[in-house]
């Protein structure tokens, strides 16, 4: 069994402020690339509300890992916890973007 302690960097003694800011840089930085691109092109053409629901998205799925990573144990865990988060992430912006489901 991994050790909790071992090569976890979402520690449970670390603090969860470190790793939630970690998560809100990411988020906005991510949120800068159709900023940028609005400025530059037509063809994105995002409003208030798109930045709003991209930011909850980004930001609730980052936070969403960092505090299972601190509660799993293993390498292993975590990576397929990202995986569905991940998968879940893009299911959700998919639908948002295009109506995938129907």
């Amino acid at each position: 069994m991994a050790s909790i302690t071992g090569n976890n960097p979402f520690h449970p003694t670390r603090p969860l402020g470190r790793d939630m800011l970690r998560v809100a840089l990411a988020t906005a930085a991510l949120l800068l690339i159709p900023l940028v691109a609005m400025q530059f092109t037509n063809e994105v053409n995002w409003g208030a509300l798109d930045f709003i629901v991209a930011g909850a998205l980004l930001g609730g799925t980052g936070s969403a890992y960092v505090l299972l990573a601190r509660k799993l144990g293993g390498k292993r865990q975590r990576v397929i916890a990202g995986a569905v988060l991940l998968t879940a992430l893009l299911l959700v912006w998919a639908e948002l973007a295009v109506g995938i489901f129907h």
